[in-house]
């Protein structure tokens, strides 16, 4: 018996209304703006185009096309093995960072290069400085410990004529420190972001990769497991996992209480939560929001906080997006 159709909703509705990936991905559309995308491009046990999400070139390819389609982004590529991350979900964080900014700006959202925004972990990839600088026109210093990961992300800024006066990359040289030895004096942020290690070891990283396998039913190599989407482990775990990592990262934010408008991450996992609020609260932050976001059955949110009291929000608006 031929496999039952399966339905599909043709919107994303669950992701930001501006998010330009709410629809199904329109395959024969993004083949005729990355021909190279083509042979990874099947129809699946419901005949629907797709590609094999567990092949880790297939999504490596699929990101190269929703970069060039969607972003103007001519040249892309990552080293073998490094993260190559789902473009729909990095794209949502983006969008509801903006929302943040519009709060303080009367709800229109500040564009342009009057706009510095510093991403902690930018890895090879260059996700996020690229899908803000291209949506919004914003400034980018992407940081990273890894200096392969910085050679990879300069490279592809420099391949890219419209991200070249937009985008800087930085070397985090001390790699257990956050924001301390990177921000200059003179550096002031509308916003940092980040999408923190994930995982606390390798094995915890591993079983994750296997469950995504199995999901994807997939026969699993034990001797081996690859990552779908990739990832070295600077992007994967780190001593401690997210909730060490986010404490340490409001820790040092406290230093650089006047240089930041609103500091940001990514927190995966519920339990980091009530941790990560405590230290806040022990800071001395002013404001912290919580804002939640969803992709497919993924939920997720990022928490933000501002050392600067409403009538300082109001002069740093003044100061710099006058003319955004």
């Amino acid at each position: 018996m031929a496999q039952a159709k399966k339905s599909f909703p043709q919107q994303k509705s669950e992701l930001h209304p501006r998010n330009l990936h709410r629809s199904r991905y329109d395959f024969p559309q993004l083949i005729e703006s990355c021909p190279e995308l083509a042979p990874f491009v099947s129809p699946n046990q419901y005949n629907d185009l797709s590609v094999d999400f567990s092949d880790p070139q297939a999504v490596k390819m699929l990101n190269k096309a929703l970069l060039k389609h969607f972003y103007g982004i001519q040249y892309w590529d990552i080293p073998k093995d490094y993260l190559c991350p789902p473009i729909p979900g990095r794209a949502d964080y983006i969008h509801y960072l903006a929302d943040l900014l519009s709060a303080n700006n009367s709800g229109q959202i500040p564009t342009g290069n009057a706009v510095h925004v510093l991403d902690i972990g930018v890895g090879a990839n260059c996700i996020y400085p690229i899908i803000g600088r291209q949506s919004y026109g914003w400034k980018f210093i992407g940081s990273d410990i890894h200096a392969a990961s910085v050679k990879s992300a300069q490279f592809i800024v420099e391949a890219n004529p419209n991200l070249k006066k937009g985008i800087q990359i930085r070397l985090q040289k001390a790699s257990k420190n956050i924001f301390k030895g990177l921000i200059k004096p003179t550096d002031r942020f509308d916003l940092t972001l980040c999408n923190p290690p994930f995982h606390a070891s390798e094995d915890e990283a591993n079983a994750t990769a296997t469950q995504k396998i199995r999901k994807l039913g997939k026969p699993i190599d034990r001797t081996k497991v690859v990552l779908n989407f990739g990832g070295q482990k600077n992007e994967l775990w780190c001593d401690g996992g997210e909730q060490r990592f986010v404490c340490q990262m409001v820790q040092e934010s406290i230093e650089f209480a006047e240089q930041c408008l609103w500091f940001t991450t990514l927190v995966s996992k519920k339990t980091t939560l009530p941790m990560l609020l405590s230290t806040l609260r022990k800071s001395g932050v002013v404001e912290v929001k919580t804002i939640k976001m969803t992709q497919g059955q993924k939920e997720s949110r990022f928490v933000a906080w501002t050392f600067l009291d409403s009538k300082q929000q109001q002069a740093w608006k003044n100061a710099r997006w006058a003319a955004a």
